[in-house]
């Protein structure tokens, strides 16, 4: 279990650490909090002993001590710390080398990485003072949550409330959730339904909701990738931390894909690409006459075949649905595409269709195939990013 050290420091958002805590603990991490005196006046120890099933600790000389200086016990037990919300005063602290209190003692003595979410009033965050001690903070290592711009507490618009706790979670979760086995890679990843117009209202997609690229695109960020997703229509969030390219047409993620692939390690190509465009894009709404309507349609470029005819070392990964012969028809894809490793699933499987968060897959190769059971769209995402590390992705 990764420990995380929560510092708590005298500001109103205090209320948004406790939500944080509850949000660590319900990730599976151990949660260890200190407080500020001061901040004590805003939410009570007890709080957080409540969230975290340990206990807050305020003061540096509390007689209720355990054998090691419980200071350097919390710095060399956590794997990350946040300071949140950090005042200017703690800022301005660690900055200058100050430690005369539990929580300033602490952060001087850890050695695991340290981020500070600031949480004050606009012209303080904006205090070149202020500013220079981020700065000084920053070129020692210390990694900064930007606050958010709005309507602070005292009244004033600008910058200077905490970031929500859902956003920072997903820096610790980025920092200690998973072993950094993509380090110095850079994945491309394609993920939702292309959507090729027909005029300026209609157009030809698919049911595709890109959860299952997003995931993947998520779990290979937090392993250290650097992660471009390139995507067409999603319904989904799209994860933090990866370069995020929108488009629309096919058409558009070919040249997306095209432009970038040389400087890439792996594919992954999970969208729900339209095999074909209407011929004819009209400038108006057609309107409706008595009669049939037929629509001619070309056929859309194949991004997967070019990647396969251009890459020179790349790993390349693609998908397949089926609806029959899943495992026959993904094999000669493989094959005729000059894939290093292909995922396949058959849509008229429960659990295995698009918009869902399970999924059931086979990841089929040149040396064999391996059947997955149904489980979560995340853990299939990881079950793919080990298979193409098993393979010797370059």
């Amino acid at each position: 279990m990764k420990n995380v050290l929560l510092c708590v420091t005298s500001s109103i958002a205090v209320y948004k650490s406790a939500i944080l805590a509850r949000l660590l603990v319900k990730k599976g991490y151990n949660v260890n909090v200190i407080m500020s005196k001061n901040a004590t006046e805003f939410v009570t120890p007890l709080t957080f002993e409540r969230l975290t099933n340990n206990k807050c600790v305020i003061d540096t000389f509390e007689k209720t001590y355990k054998y090691d200086v419980e200071h350097i016990s919390l710095a060399k037990s956590s794997d990350v710390v946040i300071i949140a919300p950090a005042t200017a005063n703690i800022i301005g602290k660690i900055a200058n080398g100050i430690a005369d209190d539990m929580l300033s003692t602490t952060v001087m003595a850890c050695k695991a990485p340290i981020y500070i979410a600031p949480a004050m009033n606009t012209n303080m965050y904006e205090n070149p003072i202020v500013q220079s001690n981020i700065e000084k903070l920053k070129s020692f290592g210390y990694k900064f949550i930007e606050p958010q711009s709005g309507l602070l507490a005292c009244g004033d618009v600008g910058k200077g409330k905490l970031a929500e706790p859902e956003v920072i979670v997903e820096y610790i979760n980025r920092e200690i959730e998973c072993e950094k086995d993509l380090i110095g890679k850079k994945i491309l990843i394609s993920a939702g339904a292309t959507m090729e117009e027909i005029d300026p209202v209609r157009y030809i997609t698919n049911h595709s909701t890109g959860k299952m690229g997003c995931e993947i695109a998520r779990c290979a960020m937090l392993r250290g990738a650097e992660v471009t997703l390139i995507a067409g229509n999603i319904s989904v969030e799209v994860p933090m931390f990866v370069d995020f390219v929108k488009v629309r047409s096919a058409e558009e993620m070919f040249n997306e894909f095209k432009d970038r692939f040389d400087n890439c390690d792996i594919v992954i190509k999970a969208a729900a690409v339209a095999d074909y465009t209407p011929k004819h894009k009209y400038e108006n709404k057609v309107k409706k006459k008595d009669g049939d309507m037929k629509i001619e349609l070309d056929r859309t470029k194949d991004i997967l075949k070019y990647l396969g005819e251009k890459k020179k070392g790349q790993f390349l990964c693609g998908f397949s649905m089926e609806t029959e012969n899943m495992v026959e028809n993904s094999r000669a894809k493989l094959e005729k595409k000059n894939l290093d490793m292909i995922v396949c699933n058959n849509l008229k499987q429960k659990g295995a269709g698009f918009g869902t968060d399970t999924n059931i897959v086979t990841i089929i190769d040149k040396d064999g195939e391996v059947e997955l059971p149904l489980m979560s769209k995340r853990e299939v995402a990881n079950k793919i990013l080990d298979k193409i590390i098993e393979k010797g992705a370059n």
